[in-house]
């Protein structure tokens, strides 16, 4: 474990601008902005000077981010590395509720948001409302005002790799987010990954950035870009026509996206007109893609891969390498996610004696490299389940090698309903639904949803039949809209293993035959 403080640890945008000032750096094409290495260190030396001498932050002080996919927020992750603040995003697509408690559990110095998002940052709660604020976004912000007119100085502070970085909220098999702590090695590992893996090389990449930037999905695609040189083009959010606009505007050639944008961008009345000419691949993630939303675009002569990845154990571990493969042959294996990186170990076991299987069978996916976490921040006992004796970590996803030597994911062996790339803990919607009066108990599954993947059905035990409606209305401010069920039933009792727990399989085997009987 390397300790040594270094400077270049963390300067992702000094560094490629002493290399390559001039090389274009960023497009933002809600404004048409396009930024070189230099400006762009720049607006990260102001953002750190500010947050610095303004609100006295310094090295291992946290700030919470609460941003669309915007220019300001790749300033802010910039500017924490080169300081040593650490950067905790949050989603905006939480509840005031879950972000509330995030914050309070995270006890940071500042809160940075995006003026688009100011009605959600004004309804938190707990030690929200008084914490320093930076607003940015609008011309009269102020970023605008105060950050923007700073002179820029080096601020670059000499940083060890084992320095926390970034601390990520992640879904889980618990209704409480864990946080997990990314330090400067992770996410350095993770882009020498990439690099590796990349046999042309990334420096020649013009990447749309469609993951989230409170997910670590969006830090993993635009930071191993801009150490490479490349170029990456931020809309602020995903819109399927714009998407597909932009990629002819600017001359995309690789994105990386969750089926459901597939699913959007396939289905948009502008899909057959744009020139898709410049895009040599897409990488699906967050979730396995299915073989139906990904034929739109390999009929276009679009060569399409699933890559896979754990925020804990990488984030990136699995690439289906398109390198000399034809797409027919990308195609006939699309369910894979193909093949561990270069610095990434790997086992199949038995999860309960963590003993390897064969190729073929079925069991838990573990992992080890110099690119995991560094475990969740203040609970030591999740950290300690999550990994074992001798380093590896436990994915709690159920894969299967196949004789090729390909990887597949099967599912999982908790109860997360995977939705649209976002995870949602059964048991968090049970204990919600649990809190109503007229609630006895609640038993919460995934169902397959041909846009999202999965969508969350929830039996509940103790209302009256017709009682659905009202209860929906009671869980909508509650939960974050995508958790929100898709249905809800009324049972008389809900169905128990023989051990006496919640038999959630047998639960929705019933749903399904139900559902097919009635479209019979």
């Amino acid at each position: 474990m390397n300790t040594t403080p270094m400077y270049w640890v963390g300067d992702w945008s000094g560094q490629r601008c002493r290399l390559t000032p001039d090389r274009l750096a960023v497009i933002e094409p809600a404004t048409d902005r396009k930024l070189s290495y230099r400006e762009l260190d720049e607006r990260a030396c102001r953002l750190g000077h500010w947050l610095q001498q303004h609100l006295g932050l310094t090295a291992g002080d946290v700030v919470v981010l609460i941003s669309e996919n915007r220019l300001e927020a790749l300033d802010a992750g910039l500017a924490c590395g080169k300081t040593g603040i650490v950067l905790a995003p949050i989603s905006h697509r939480l509840s005031s509720a879950e972000a509330s408690l995030l914050i309070d559990r995270l006890q940071p110095k500042a809160i940075l948001f995006d003026d688009s998002l100011r009605e959600f940052v004004d309804s938190l709660t707990g030690s929200a409302p008084g914490l320093p604020r930076l607003d940015f976004g609008s011309c009269d912000s102020t970023y605008a005002r105060d950050v923007e007119t700073t002179t820029a100085r080096p601020i670059q502070k000499a940083r060890s790799m084992q320095d926390p970085f970034l601390y990520i909220h992640t879904g889980g098999s618990t209704g409480l987010p864990k946080i997990c702590r990314i330090n400067h090695e992770q996410m350095h590992w993770n882009a020498i990954e990439l690099l590796v893996a990349a046999v042309d090389g990334l420096g020649r990449r013009r990447e749309l950035l469609l993951f989230p930037l409170f997910h670590i999905g969006g830090w993993n695609t635009a930071l191993p870009i801009l150490y490479a040189g490349g170029c990456l083009v931020m809309p602020h959010r995903f819109d399927a026509t714009d998407s597909l606009r932009q990629i002819e505007q600017y001359a995309v050639n690789h994105f990386g996206a969750v089926e459901a944008m597939l699913r959007a961008m396939s289905a948009s009345p502008v899909f057959d007109e744009v020139s898709l000419a410049s895009l040599e691949g897409i990488t699906t993630a967050g979730a396995p893609c299915s073989e139906q939303a990904m034929a739109p675009f390999f009929d276009r002569g679009i060569a399409v891969s699933q890559a896979y990845g754990l925020t804990e154990a990488g984030p990136s571990n699995f690439i289906h390498a398109r390198d000399g493969k034809t797409r027919a042959e990308l195609r006939a294996d699309s369910d894979s996610v193909g093949q561990a990186f270069f610095h990434c170990d790997y086992r199949i076991v038995d999860p309960d004696r963590l003993e390897p299987l064969a190729p073929g069978e079925v069991g838990e996916l573990q992992l080890r490299s110099p690119h995991s976490f560094a475990g969740y921040l203040g609970d030591p006992e999740r950290t300690q389940a999550r990994q074992t004796a001798d380093g590896w970590i436990r994915s709690g996803d159920l894969a299967c090698e196949g004789h090729d030597g390909k990887v597949r994911i099967i599912g999982r062996l908790d109860h997360v309903i995977v939705s649209g790339g976002e995870n949602i803990a059964a048991e968090e919607l049970e204990a919600v639904l649990g809190a109503h009066p007229g609630v006895q108990a609640a038993l919460a599954f995934g169902i397959p949803d041909e846009k999202w993947g999965e969508r969350p059905v929830v039996w509940l035990q103790g209302p009256s039949p017709g009682d659905e409606a009202g209860i929906m209305e009671w869980l909508a401010p509650r939960l974050a809209r995508f958790k929100q069920p898709k249905a809800l039933v009324v049972v008389e009792a809900l169905p128990l293993t023989g051990a006496g727990k919640l038999d959630r399989q047998a639960a929705r085997r019933h749903f399904l035959q139900t559902q097919q009987g009635e479209g019979s």
